[in-house]
């Protein structure tokens, strides 16, 4: 009986620690990920704008503060190239690349700087299909753009493919809420784990 409580008494120290090591993991990735570099000074080719939903034929507010920035890198002069990302979401909605792509057009960006890719789902994918696309058109460094929060997942995923790239976050976001950024920071806390052990 004795040997019965000593094993118990173990294990529940054993899973007390391993919880606790999961949960600092979480944490400490976490607040680097608040805390990661979102802002870059650095010049590219092209502005790779991960897909984000969109409202009909226009593009929902966190897409469309990815759009503006990228708009302004190109009007300053950082890029010279946009590649908007992004497939269907809903079968009666166009491609997020798409609207993205008119919504630039109708600020003044030329289509000819413009480049899309419409078959991806999801960040990964986003970042595969534009590579795809850049080189096509022989284009080798690239400022990443996307909301702050998921900018160190995105340039990991980007930099693993091989990518010359770098984080330029959007200087505003529509996750202005505690709860909203919260929820968006631990989503991607979550993802950002869950990459590091899959590609493992």
């Amino acid at each position: 009986m004795p040997n019965y409580k000593l094993q118990k008494r173990s294990l529940v120290l054993v899973s007390l620690a391993l919880m606790s090591a999961l949960l600092l993991a979480f944490i400490s990735t976490g607040l680097s990920i608040y805390l990661y570099s979102s802002n870059s000074n650095n010049k590219a080719e092209a502005a790779i704008v991960l897909g984000a939903a969109v409202w009909g034929k226009e593009p929902s507010p966190v897409f469309k503060e990815r759009i503006n920035h990228a708009i302004n890198l190109y009007q300053n002069g950082d890029v010279s190239t946009i590649i908007f990302t992004g497939g269907v979401g809903d079968r009666n909605e166009p491609a997020e690349a798409i609207v993205g792509k008119n919504y630039a057009i109708a600020q003044r960006v030329k289509a000819a700087d413009i480049l899309i890719e419409t078959q991806s789902r999801t960040t990964s994918q986003n970042l595969i299909n534009a590579l795809k696309v850049a080189s096509d058109n022989q284009l080798t460094k690239f400022l990443i753009v996307s909301d702050p929060l998921h900018m160190k997942r995105a340039v990991l995923i980007a930099r693993d493919l091989g990518m010359d790239a770098f984080p330029s976050a959007t200087p505003t976001t529509r996750y202005r809420s505690f709860r909203s950024q919260m929820e968006f920071l631990m989503r991607e806390t979550y993802f950002y784990l869950v990459y590091l052990v899959l590609k493992i």
